[in-house]
């Protein structure tokens, strides 16, 4: 399957994914990407379903484009979620963090085309064996939840082991990222932190600037002693989360409680209320490389015309 196909299969004009973040990803930031001509995804993240039926009539007001919601598996909401995807026609749903198989039955009655997001091979081919109609394999560039793979490493391997098509997440911002990713093999690729700064995009100044500013270091891992690693940019908060975890690896049962309450609502204050020191500020190795805000209309079409003639 080639970029177009994936393009007809999902009835969008580019073989570009606008990324699932949590508290970002809103009806304004997909609905501007989808009439752009990508897949723009609302991420469902923890939020009952009220607030995402909400989002969904304001992304169905804004576009008659299609649109995706992204369905974090570990949602304590995840069925009355999945319940609402299809009883609102919702055309994709892409899914992390957990095993969507016991929902692979309501997504097809409903005619919606599952996409996970996969980390290793293994998760790919038991997606595909599932029943997924493609896949988002997501390097550990990328900002939020990581694996433990690069995207350079783990694109082309994901494409030998499985038939159906395969977007590349990671470390990806411009047309040359696009490209590197189409000759691994990919046939589409999944962006976030370039729609950051996007003009529709409605988190908090602070957070955006902070993006602006960022330079190739400016991003380290947090929470890898939980099994949980997420990619951030550096503040007094990281600081904080590097000492605990110096502390807690020297004890023979770690206080795992500790993080949680370092980590909890850190990413809504820094979304929501610009705090960018103690608030989590989620953000992929690729900032360095976003230095203007620009419509989401512009940003797509600056990457397809540079990937175009990069291809030729």
């Amino acid at each position: 399957m080639s970029r177009f196909d994936i393009c007809k299969l999902l009835g969008i004009k580019y073989p570009i994914f606008q990324g699932a973040m949590a508290w970002i990803a809103d009806a304004s930031l997909a609905g501007a990407v989808s009439n752009a001509g990508g897949l723009g995804i609302i991420a469902a993240g923890n939020a009952p379903a009220d607030v995402v039926r909400e989002e969904i009539k304001k992304v169905k007001e804004l576009t008659d484009k299609p649109f995706g919601v992204n369905i974090m598996l570990l949602s304590p909401f995840v069925d009355d979620i999945v319940k609402l995807v299809c009883d609102e026609g919702v055309k994709v749903v892409t899914t992390g963090a957990g095993n969507p198989s016991r929902h692979v039955e309501a997504f097809n009655n409903a005619g919606i085309v599952l996409i996970p997001v996969v980390p290793s091979v293994a998760a790919a081919k038991r997606m595909e064996k599932l029943g997924a109609k493609a896949v988002i394999a997501e390097g550990m560039e990328s900002g939020g939840h990581i694996g433990k793979l690069t995207t350079m490493a783990l694109v082309p391997q994901v494409v030998d082991a499985v038939n159906i098509p395969v977007l590349a997440a990671g470390g990806i911002a411009d047309e040359r990222g696009m490209a590197a990713a189409f000759m691994l093999g990919a046939d589409g690729v999944q962006i976030g932190t370039r729609f950051l700064v996007a003009k529709e995009c409605t988190v908090h100044r602070n957070y955006k600037e902070r993006i602006l500013k960022a330079k190739d270091i400016d991003t380290t891992i947090t929470g890898q002693i939980t099994g949980h690693p997420v990619r951030v940019i550096k503040n007094k908060l990281t600081r904080a989360f590097d000492a605990a975890e110096k502390e807690e690896m020297g004890k023979q049962t770690p206080d795992m409680e500790r993080f949680d309450n370092l980590g909890r609502g850190a990413l809504q204050k820094a979304v929501k209320e610009g705090d960018i020191e103690f608030g989590s500020v989620m953000s992929g190795q690729i900032a360095g490389l976003v230095n203007k805000e620009q419509s989401c209309r512009e940003i797509l079409d600056e990457i397809m015309t540079g990937f175009n003639k990069l291809v030729k």
